[in-house]
């Protein structure tokens, strides 16, 4: 594969992971609260939900399968009820002592629902890889050009992961999340419930549009 574009799709992977969501949101919480191996945990879990996207993307793309619409219905649902019924736990907390933070207590399970239940994360990387095989030498997608695509993607996928957990594992973020860490938990929630009736929404509107 080209060098170039192999930068271009690593870069992608990094972008994909480290923009600001849910998934940032439970990372800082985790890091902040309980230090970096948790947030290991649910990051691990989230990306068998990117590749397992990626993977279905790309074979999209090369022709061996196609996803129909109404699965995006029914994971935009899912992935706002499960938004909410997080974002609410984590409001309704009522100290210290009783917010840990989305996650804790089943980083892992919760990274892997995070990732799988994002309907978002198709569409991306269908758009994603689509338009680096465009800039391909060939301007088609085959199984081989794929599989290197897909390293490539995954590699940013690493160092996003890693970038996240560095920057949210660090002092100042650890000091400042434990002073205010029932408010900051309340907040996510909020975010969380804001994100969940987004997609619930999205889901709605797109069954009216049929």
């Amino acid at each position: 594969m080209d060098p170039i574009l192999a930068l271009q799709a690593i870069a992608a992977g990094i972008v994909y992971v480290v923009t600001p969501g849910p998934a940032t949101l439970a990372v800082l919480g985790l890091t902040a609260a309980h230090g970096r191996g948790r947030a290991v945990r649910f990051l691990v879990g989230h990306a068998v939900g990117d590749v397992t996207w990626a993977v279905l993307a790309l074979a999209a793309l090369v022709g061996a399968s196609r996803i129909g619409p109404g699965l995006f219905q029914a994971l935009g649902v899912a992935c706002g009820l499960y938004l909410i019924v997080l974002g609410w736990r984590a409001l309704t907390t009522k100290s210290d002592a009783e917010a840990p933070p989305v996650g804790a207590d089943a980083p892992l399970r919760t990274g892997i629902l995070f990732g799988l239940t994002n309907p978002k994360a198709y569409p991306f990387s269908l758009a994603m890889f689509g338009a680096l095989a465009v800039q391909s030498q060939a301007g088609t997608m085959t199984f081989g050009h794929a599989a290197a695509l897909l390293a490539a993607v995954s590699a940013g996928f690493v160092i996003g992961s890693a970038i996240s957990i560095g920057w949210t594992g660090l002092p100042p973020v650890r000091r400042l999340f434990a002073r205010f860490r029932v408010w900051i938990v309340r907040l996510t929630g909020v975010i969380f419930i804001a994100f969940g009736a987004k997609a619930l929404a999205d889901a709605s509107g797109f069954v009216r549009a049929r």
